[in-house]
């Protein structure tokens, strides 16, 4: 009987599965964001579509779960595709259109191959765009929306593969900004780096996420303190119609979100939505399961309320923060390479938080908008190493530290006939708490500093010759109140694009970009007998060259050919490592405490060719190689050496192919070359121990081994009434190839496993490749 009852819930599921359909809902705007009454929605190869309503809303019907491609066209616009959209019985998100009108004609539809991978005409070069369907089902990404961004073209594998540091065509990991709905959020990563803004978990919630965008040599003018990359998160909003939970539970966290409608009032659609998230770790009690010694625990929070206050006038609040605890623990016995983890780890207790209102106003008469945004970011930062971690005794190195950010943006787009003008300005207000010990090199000091920081920037853009020619022209300049010798002037900041499509789907690009970074609050607030040795830092500069080819190979595909060229200027070099910081960065550590000079040159230049496919014939896969040099210089500012990323060579393959039934396999791949390390100081780590000594002096000598990952990932969805699931199998590193990591070091021990008499150092033996198997589940109500 009860096999009978089971047989039939199974028959009664499939039954349910297959007759189930729904609903896809959102609006369509042109760039200002106002309304277009009467523009069609419809799913590509289907005869499924609608219009929008007076309000710009649409709604198709009746739609079958599955992966679509989304079309929105209108009179005189360019027509737009969503690619790739995840439609599921329950918890479906709005699938919002901005389209662009066009020059060429105000009587028709525009439709036609460059139309569909696009890029914007301030940035026409290095810029890649995720959807977030292929975010949530990347494989090795285990849902971390950072880890997912360090497969686009050109970006490095962190030191040790496990890392979230963007390390870009050769530059340092804290050379880029993030901006999530266009608030700046100087830490997305759980126990980041300070003074950089690498760590090995993300904080952002991938149910958040709308698409994610990289620019990797060419951003516009309103963007400041980057010098690789801008990485942009835009997230989606919250249902105004009914309310839906989200529950993920991956290899690492389970994530809890929920969202919907405020104050709907019997209202269809309310004119407020909100989304709110929470996560938590369980990376400490599996770690603890097998044995690991460290004990990461971490939480943290996301939501965002948007309220449309008339048709001219939107308001949007955002907030993300972490509590995060990095912990060791010495019971059990422990192999080699764990006691190196237990001994020489260190303590990590840190907190962060982002809050940000923005204020986006329509001008009536079409012509432009403005947005207005105040932002407040803080970070606390305690930061310890114990010679004896089992007893959490001995303290010899101690940063216990405080920023904190409060942001003034505005800015403005207006067009006029065929131009668009952008301008704006920032104001922010930095202040800076540190209370450090050093007893090993012998200097403990407290500092506070707290400062105005400031800048403004121009842009137009126009298109020539049919569109086929874009032009854009900007300028920027920063300035702030606590450094010497910077100025306004001195931070002249030129930015120029062109994109000529000289015939039918070819197109020439080229960028020319200056770019400043001032530098991070732990470089400037370091002291020495109580003065502020790093005030006279100059912004480090970096200067781009882009020149590139693309062809438009069909309404989804391309590929493309770069050759880039970055040349630093004033790059802060270390006086007690004589080494340019470009080198430092990618660890548990704290970067820039320590007094520089900033004489340092670098460069890093190269090729990049890239194929870009986007969901078609059921395919979907972005294939991409690098070849570059990136070199560095001390105080010696005519030797250049290669720097810690110049691994010469870089291969990255993402792609996934939709099965029938709702299956899904997918795959990436990553390769990197022989990269340069900084060997260990044997003596002075055997002195100092455990703390670890690097050899500045030999950089280089000694390289890693090339990197190379492939994971692969299946997908299986069912779809019923009032529940959709997602379950996933992934395994990471299905190669077994050994990841490259840089010699370790414990103390020499005894067959009774007491340390040797008299000291010495012994390297830990490499553990071999193993591929690493989760399993992950999704549901929605």
């Amino acid at each position: 009987m009860k096999k009978l009852l089971f047989i039939f819930l199974i028959l009664f599921a499939i039954n349910a599965y297959s007759q189930i359909s729904t609903s896809i809902m959102g609006y369509v705007t042109d760039e200002t964001g106002m309304t277009l009454i009467g523009a069609s929605v419809y799913l590509e190869n289907t005869t499924q579509g609608a219009t929008t309503d007076i309000n710009g809303n649409y709604r198709i019907e009746n739609v079958k779960p599955g992966s679509y491609n989304l079309v929105a066209s209108y009179l005189g616009y360019k027509s737009q595709t969503r690619y790739n959209i995840d439609i599921k019985s329950v918890g479906n998100q709005e699938y919002n259109f901005i389209l662009e009108q066009s020059a060429t004609s105000l009587s028709e539809v525009i439709v036609s191959n460059k139309n569909k991978i696009t890029r914007p005409r301030e940035t026409p070069l290095s810029t890649q765009t995720l959807s977030a369907v292929e975010i949530a089902t990347y494989p090795g990404g285990n849902n971390d929306v950072v880890r997912v961004a360090q497969t686009f073209p050109g970006i490095s594998p962190s030191p040790g593969g496990f890392r979230n540091d963007l390390i870009i065509r050769g530059g340092a990991p804290n050379e880029s900004v993030y901006y999530l709905d266009g608030i700046e959020i100087p830490n997305i990563n759980h126990f980041s780096t300070q003074g950089s803004s690498g760590g090995p978990v993300g904080m952002l919630n991938v149910s958040f996420i709308d698409d994610v965008t990289l620019s990797t040599s060419a951003f516009g003018s309103q963007y400041d303190n980057a010098l690789s990359g801008v990485l942009q998160f835009s997230q989606r909003e919250g249902s105004r119609s009914s309310y839906h939970t989200n529950f993920r539970l991956s290899a690492s966290e389970a994530a809890l979100t929920n969202e919907g409608p405020l104050f709907k009032k019997g209202e269809e659609q309310s004119k407020t939505s909100y989304m709110i998230s929470v996560r938590r770790s369980y990376l400490q009690f599996l770690f603890e399961l097998i044995g690991l010694p460290i004990r990461p625990d971490y939480w943290d929070y996301q939501y965002k309320i948007t309220h449309r206050i008339d048709k001219y006038n939107t308001l949007n609040l955002i907030g993300l923060g972490s509590i995060d605890d990095f912990a060791v623990d010495a019971s059990g016995d422990m192999e080699e390479d764990e006691l190196s983890i237990l001994e020489q780890a260190p303590f990590i207790e840190q907190e962060s938080n982002t809050i940000g209102l923005s204020w986006t106003h329509r001008f009536r008469s079409g012509k432009g908008f403005m947005q207005t945004s105040v932002s407040n970011n803080s970070l606390k930062n305690d930061f310890s190493r114990y010679e004896d971690n089992r007893s959490q005794s001995g303290l010899y190195f101690k940063n216990d530290s405080r920023e904190m950010e409060t942001k003034l943006r505005w800015a403005m787009t207006y067009f006029k006939k065929d131009w668009k003008v952008q301008a704006g300005f920032n104001l922010q207000r930095s202040d800076y708490k540190n209370n450090t010990i050093d007893l090993n090199d012998n200097y403990a000091y407290k500092t506070k500093i707290d400062f105005i920081k400031y800048g403004g920037y121009a842009n137009i853009t126009r298109s020539l010759l049919d569109e086929r020619l874009d032009f854009s022209f900007g300028l920027r300049m920063d300035g702030d109140s606590f450094t010497q010798g910077n100025s306004l002037l001195s931070t002249l900041s030129p930015r120029m694009a062109l994109s000529y499509e000289f015939v039918d789907d070819w197109k020439l690009k080229a960028s020319l970009g200056r770019y400043y970074k001032i530098a991070p609050y732990t470089m400037l607030g370091y002291q020495e007998n109580g003065a502020f040795v790093n005030k006279d830092a100059n912004y480090t500069r970096s200067d781009h060259f882009v020149l590139g080819m693309e062809r438009i190979l069909g309404p989804a595909a391309s590929i493309s050919l770069e050759a880039f060229y970055k040349k630093y200027e004033d790059y802060p070099v270390s006086i007690a490592d004589q080494v340019s910081l470009a080198n430092k960065g990618a660890d548990f550590e704290v970067l820039g405490n320590e007094a520089v000079e900033t004489v340092g040159k670098g460069r890093s230049y190269g090729l990049e060719l890239q194929y870009q496919q986007k969901l078609s014939k059921r395919f979907y896969g972005l294939l991409a190689y690098t070849f570059f040099y990136s070199e560095f210089t001390g105080f010696d500012r005519s030797t250049y050496l290669p720097s810690i990323w110049d691994s010469r060579h870089l291969i990255s393959f993402t792609g996934g192919y939709k099965l029938k039934k709702n299956w899904e396999i997918s795959a990436r791949y990553r390769f990197a070359g022989q990269t340069p390390i900084v060997p260990t100081n044997i003596d002075e780590t055997l002195i100092r121990y455990p703390e670890i000594v690097l050899d500045y002096s030999r950089m280089g000598e000694e390289k890693l081994g090339v990197f190379s990952e492939l994971d692969v990932r299946i997908d299986k969805k069912y779809n019923f009434r009032k529940l959709s699931l997602e379950f996933f199998l992934e395994i990471q590193n299905l190669l077994m190839h050994k990841t490259p990591e840089a010699p370790e070091y414990i103390l020499a021990r005894d067959n009774n496993g007491l340390i040797a008499e008299p000291l010495s150092l012994k390297q830990v033996m490499e553990e071999e490749g193993s591929p690493i198997p989760t399993i992950g589940i999704v549901i929605d109500f």
